[in-house]
């Protein structure tokens, strides 16, 4: 038996007043997964407990089957498991987004989180630079992709509050920069980083080119080293994930699972959605079990661009699910659930924590189920919820 999780980061959302009262969910063509939910067991999972913040870290991690009570530590350490980085027991982790802070009638604000989704290449230098600059015995920079970096703060301080930049586009940022112990250090770092990077020859590039420059860093998603079972010892099963997003891969590391590179995936729209489809069947040949992430909808969300988020998951039905289900006589038996990690509404750009819809499909029988179609609506009409971390054993069909 072979088991596959399909996850489309950010799918569900809210109704909107552009869609008529749909949701994008509801609004795309989705034919794949509207097949499944009529074969398959249609429910409601609520990925984030109550008192974790409704991020894609805890939120995978449930998906995972991993309880965020007994083991979430934060999201960056997460992802430094993901670049090779080894943190050491007094070591803080650090997600460094690259941004585009604006200034506007005496205020700055978060114009752009991801400064218009700086390319790989610019990035890295622009981390080399500050690593050069501010680096040393202290504090240590780690390029990874696009506007996703890390910094670790050798016995660093974590009684920290941050907030994510996602969750303040357009806002004044007055409010938001860190607080607590240690916050001051911080704040004087990034007022370096500024520096650093205001006339920096990548910017001056992308200004240019009519682009966002990377003008600032935004330090968040704090934490220290997690202690994690494998797949092995919690499951007994091999497994692989694919995804382009180095928290989902470090996730995957710290599970003992195999990290799966597809060439053009991207953690955005342009991602090759049927690469990573094609890799998992592959995979499948000698694994067990394959998690495949596809962070393109989330992305979508967070700028507000409806268009995009529903032909994202249109990418998603057409190139990975109904890959996967043209490919079940090669597979073999299997078990598929399908789920996004949380919703994440145009309206808001933001995670909310509402349960998500998802299908569960078994390719030796038909669950009968009352949806006629993948949507909040419907996973919502069958009465059926679960704990997100309970989605793991339910693939399994495990008590």
């Amino acid at each position: 038996m072979k088991y596959i999780i399909l996850l489309g980061d950010g799918m569900a959302d809210e109704p909107m007043t552009e869609l008529d009262g749909k949701t994008p969910l509801e609004a795309a063509h989705t034919p794949n997964m509207d097949q499944l939910c009529r074969k398959g067991q249609v429910g409601l999972a609520a990925t984030v407990p109550d008192g974790y913040p409704p991020g894609s870290d805890v939120a995978n991690l449930s998906v995972f089957g991993y309880n965020p009570a007994d083991c979430y530590s934060g999201r960056s350490p997460l992802e430094a498991a993901s670049m090779g980085v080894e943190l050491g027991p007094d070591d803080v982790a650090f997600r460094l987004n690259f941004v585009w802070l604006e200034a506007h009638f005496g205020k700055i604000y978060m114009g752009d989180f991801s400064a218009g989704h700086i390319s790989t290449e610019e990035a890295t230098e622009l981390i080399q630079c500050l690593h050069g600059e501010l680096g040393g015995d202290e504090f240590h920079f780690y390029p990874g992709v696009s506007y996703r970096h890390l910094m670790v703060w050798k016995n660093g301080k974590d009684q920290l509050k941050f907030t994510p930049p996602h969750d303040i586009s357009t806002q004044s940022i007055e409010d938001h920069l860190p607080q607590g112990e240690g916050a001051a250090i911080l704040h004087d770092l990034m007022n370096s980083a500024q520096m650093l990077l205001l006339d920096h020859p990548v910017n001056n590039r992308r200004v240019a080119q009519r682009q966002l420059p990377a003008n600032s860093i935004w330090l968040w998603g704090h934490g220290r080293r997690p202690t994690m079972e494998t797949y092995q010892q919690r499951y007994g099963l091999s497994g692989a994930v694919i995804s382009a997003v180095d928290l989902i891969r470090g996730i995957g590391v710290n599970a003992g699972l195999d990290i799966i590179q597809v060439p053009g995936a991207t953690g955005y729209i342009d991602t090759n959605y049927r690469g990573k489809a094609e890799y998992a069947i592959d995979a499948l040949k000698s694994r067990d079990f394959v998690y495949l992430h596809v962070e393109a909808p989330d992305e979508a969300a967070h700028g507000g661009l409806l268009k995009e988020k529903i032909e994202a998951i249109e990418h998603f039905d057409r190139e990975v699910v109904g890959t996967i289900i043209n490919s079940l006589e090669q597979i073999g038996d299997c078990r598929i659930l399908v789920t996004p990690d949380h919703p994440t509404p145009i309206a808001k750009r933001t995670h909310t924590r509402n349960p998500v819809p998802f299908v569960l499909y078994d390719s030796r029988c038909d669950f009968a189920s009352s949806a006629r179609a993948y949507s909040e609506q419907e996973a919502a009409k069958t009465g059926y919820k679960v704990n997100g971390h309970e989605l793991m054993n339910l693939l399994l069909d495990r008590p």
